[in-house]
């Protein structure tokens, strides 16, 4: 199967502070499945590093008060149109992130507060039918 997963989950160094975040139980996934790897921020033309950014009703802001959804219903689009093109099965997408958020993330506030929800990416793919998780429910600790 192959399997869309953020990119930083697999060491690209692609997260708003320029680093990755490697994730051992989903690079162990590539030892059975075909693994994607995506960037949706990247995707919809945001540089790394770049600001940290939240959902605020139904935009997308910076710490710094600039309003990037277009940027990350882009990056959503581009992302979906890959996992439409090589016939992705899943995604594993980062927990928490406004793009790949799955269940929870941050609350708008730049507070570390969660709230029930999903990020921009994680709903596309969610609206297409496609089963999205995050690497905690592979590895909890």
């Amino acid at each position: 199967m192959r399997i869309l997963v953020s990119a930083c989950l697999l060491g690209v160094c692609c997260r708003y502070d320029g680093s990755g975040r490697p994730c051992r139980a989903v690079m162990d996934l590539g030892k059975e499945h075909e693994l994607v790897p995506v960037c949706p921020e990247q995707l919809g033309g945001l540089p790394t590093p770049r600001p940290p950014a939240e959902i605020q009703g139904e935009r997308v802001v910076t710490c710094e008060g600039r309003d990037v959804t277009a940027e990350y219903c882009k990056g959503a689009e581009e992302a979906a149109r890959l996992c439409r093109m090589l016939r992705c099965g899943r995604a594993i997408l980062k927990a928490r992130s406004p793009s790949c958020g799955s269940e929870q993330v941050y609350d708008g506030s730049f507070s570390g507060r969660l709230v029930s929800g999903d990020g921009m990416t994680a709903r596309k793919l969610k609206a297409m039918g496609v089963p999205v998780t995050t690497e905690e429910s592979l590895d909890p600790g």
